[in-house]
C-alpha cells in the first residue's frame, strides 16, 4: 500500500508519501507525475540518476535533470513548483519504482494519487505571499545569468524597466501583493496611506508613495545605519519631498529602530486594509532576501495598526508605556480572516510578546518549523529554540547566522536539522561559486516559528519582530499570531522549501569522487523506517492524520 499528501505551499506543492515496509524489496525510488488541471501533464525530473554524480567539482554546465521515471526519487517527500497561475487543480500521481531482476531497468509498482488545488485558501480577506530568496541560486544564475539587480552606483530614482522581469522573478507573490496594494491606493482619491518604512530605497515603492503627496504619512526609520554617508534613505525621503504636494514624513528609531515594514490604507479617514510582514521596502527585502508579506482586507486589524501608527507619528517616547504596547490584542474569526492575535513594540518588558511564543515552542507535541534571521539573541524565544535539540520533536530550521550556543543538527539526528546560511557564504561548493550573494546583508530574513503545523492546535508566530527580548524593548515591531492550519501548512512548506534548498548545497560541498552525490541501488530507504533517525521522523509527521 503507498499513501500520498499533498500540502498547498505559495506557488508550490509538498507531497509527502509512505509504503507498507513490505513492498520495499528492490525499492528504487519514487516517480512523480501532475497533471495541471489546465494543461499537459508532465514528469517531475531528478537532479540525481543512477548515471551521473555531483561533487564539490561538478560544474553547474554538467549538471543534468532525468525524468523521474528514469532517475526516481530517493526520499519520501518532494517540493513541486506549480507551472501556472490556473486555479485549476493539480493532480499528482506518486508511484514506487522498483529495480528489475537484470538491474537495468525499473519496472512501476503501487501507485497512490492526490488532487491539490494552489486557490485553496480559505481567507477572502487574508492574503499571504513570500519572495522567492533565490539569488543566490543556480536557477538565477541559470535564468539571469546573475545579472545585478540595480545599476552602479546604488541610487534611488533609477529607471526600473531593465530589471522587471528579475524583480517579477525574485519578488514572486509577495511582491505582486506590495504592488497591488500600491496599485489600489494610488487609484483612489479618498484612500490616504500610512507607512512605517524600515530599509527604504525600491524605487518603484518610492515613485508609487510620492504619487500620494498629501494622502501620505511616513515614519521612517533614521537608525545610524540609515542615515550614515552611502544610506540611501536619505535620498528616498527627498524623493517624496519632491514629489507633488506635501508629504508628511517624521523619523525616529525608538531606542534602536523603528523596524516595522507596515502600510495602512484609510478610505475616508478610517483605516480599513493593512499590508505588513517582514519584507523591507527595499531592493534587498524584495528581490534578495526570503520573507513573506500579508495582506489583512479588515478595518478591525487595520484598526489597531492605525493605533499604533498614530502613537509612534505623534507620541513616539511613550510608546512603551501606551496601551497599545501593554498586551497581544486578540480577534476571533471572522468571516474571511482566521483567529489572530496581535503585540506591537517596544514594550516595557519583552514578556509581554516572547512569553506566548516561548510558551507554544515548549509544549510541541510533534514539530517546531521555523525561519528566523539569527538566533544570537537573548530572550525566552532564543532559549527554546536552542533547546530544540534535546527534544524529540521534529525540527526543521533555516537561520542566517550561526549562534555560538546552537546545536546545529546532522542528518542522522533522531530530532532535526538546523541550516545557517552562513555556512555555506564562507564554504560554497563548487557549483555555485558563480553565483551572486547579493552583496552585504542578510538573505535569510524570516521571522517566523511554526508549532505542530498539522496537528491538533497549530500556531504560527510570524512578523517584524526577530524575536529577541531586545528587540521587543527596543524596537518599532509588529508580532502575529494564528491557531489556523492553513497558514500553518503555508509557513511550514516555506520552512522546508529552505532547508531543503541550502541543505543540498552544504550537502554537495563534501560530496567527492570516492562519496559523490548519487542514486543508489542500495537499501536507501531503510532511515525511512528507523525510529531513531530524522528522516522517519520527518515521513511520520508529514503524513499525520493523513
Amino acid at each position: 500500500m503507498l499513501t500520498v499528501r499533498a500540502y498547498a505551499g505559495d506557488g508550490n506543492v509538498l507531497l509527502a508519501w509512505d509504503i507498507d515496509p513490505k513492498l520495499t524489496a528492490n525499492l528504487a525510488g519514487f516517480a512523480i507525475e501532475c497533471k495541471p488541471g489546465d494543461g499537459l501533464s508532465y514528469i517531475v525530473p531528478n537532479r540525481l540518476s543512477f548515471k551521473t554524480s555531483f561533487t564539490a567539482e561538478t560544474t553547474a554546465a554538467q549538471r543534468q535533470w532525468t525524468p523521474s521515471t528514469e532517475a526516481p526519487i530517493q526520499r519520501f517527500s518532494w517540493l513541486d513548483y506549480l507551472k501556472s497561475d490556473s486555479p485549476e487543480p493539480y493532480a499528482y500521481t506518486v508511484t514506487a519504482m522498483h529495480m528489475a531482476p537484470d538491474a537495468a531497468h525499473l519496472r512501476a509498482g503501487e501507485k497512490a494519487s492526490v488532487t491539490v488545488s494552489k486557490d485553496q485558501w480559505p481567507f477572502k480577506n487574508l492574503l499571504m505571499g513570500f519572495t522567492r530568496g533565490y539569488l543566490s541560486s543556480q536557477a538565477y544564475a541559470e535564468l539571469f545569468h546573475n545579472a545585478p539587480i540595480s545599476p552602479q552606483p546604488p541610487s534611488v530614482g533609477f529607471d526600473t524597466g531593465p530589471y522587471e522581469a528579475q524583480y517579477a522573478w525574485l519578488g514572486g507573490h509577495a511582491r505582486r501583493l506590495l504592488f497591488d496594494f500600491l496599485d489600489e491606493c494610488g487609484s483612489d482619491p479618498a484612500i490616504s496611506v500610512d507607512v512605517f518604512a524600515y530599509d527604504f530605497n525600491e524605487p518603484d515603492v518610492i515613485r508609487a508613495l510620492a504619487k500620494l503627496g498629501p494622502r501620505l504619512r511616513l515614519f521612517l526609520d533614521d537608525a545610524p545605519l540609515h542615515t550614515r554617508p552611502g544610506a540611501l534613505e536619505p535620498l528616498a525621503r527627498a524623493m517624496l519631498a519632491g514629489s507633488a504636494g506635501d508629504v508628511n514624513v517624521k523619523t525616529g528609531h525608538f531606542q534602536r529602530f523603528a523596524h516595522s515594514k507596515v502600510m495602512i490604507q484609510k478610505k475616508n479617514g478610517r483605516a480599513v486594509k493593512v499590508l505588513t510582514g517582514s519584507a523591507n521596502f527595499a531592493l534587498r527585502g524584495l528581490y534578495v532576501q526570503a520573507n513573506n508579506v500579508l495582506v489583512f482586507n479588515d478595518a478591525a486589524v487595520a484598526g489597531i495598526y492605525e493605533q499604533a501608527f498614530e502613537q509612534a507619528f505623534t507620541g513616539m517616547a511613550g510608546f512603551a508605556s501606551s496601551p497599545i504596547a501593554a498586551q497581544w490584542l486578540r480577534f476571533p474569526a471572522a468571516a474571511g480572516r482566521p483567529a489572530a492575535q496581535f503585540a506591537f513594540s517596544p514594550h516595557k518588558s519583552f514578556h509581554v510578546s516572547l512569553d506566548e511564543v516561548a510558551q507554544a515552542i515548549q509544549n510541541a507535541e510533534s514539530s517546531v518549523l521555523f525561519a528566523i534571521m539569527e538566533l544570537a539573541g537573548g530572550g525566552p524565544v532564543m532559549d527554546a529554540i536552542k533547546q530544540l535539540g534535546n527534544r524529540k520533536i521534529f525540527t526543521y530550521g533555516m537561520t542566517q547566522t550561526e549562534s555560538s550556543d546552537l546545536k546545529i543538527f546532522s542528518a542522522g539526528n533522531p530530532n532535526g536539522i538546523v541550516v545557517p546560511f552562513a555556512f555555506l557564504s564562507r564554504h560554497v561548493p563548487e557549483p555555485f561559486v558563480a553565483e551572486w550573494n547579493g552583496g552585504f546583508g542578510q538573505v535569510i530574513h524570516h521571522k517566523f516559528v511554526v508549532v505542530d503545523f498539522n496537528g491538533k492546535n497549530p500556531k504560527v508566530f510570524t512578523g517584524s519582530s526577530n524575536l529577541s527580548s531586545g528587540g521587543e524593548q527596543d524596537n518599532g515591531d509588529n508580532l502575529i499570531g494564528f491557531s489556523d492550519p492553513a497558514l500553518a501548512s503555508r509557513y511550514a512548506v516555506e520552512a522546508i522549501r529552505l532547508v531543503d534548498h541550502y541543505h543540498f548545497r552544504a550537502a554537495l560541498k563534501t560530496a567527492t569522487d570516492q562519496s559523490p552525490l548519487t542514486l543508489s541501488t542500495g537499501d536507501w530507504w531503510k532511515p525511512y523506517f528507523d525510529p531513531a533517525n530524522i528522516q522517519s521522523h520527518i515521513k511520520q509527521v508529514l503524513l499525520q492524520n493523513s
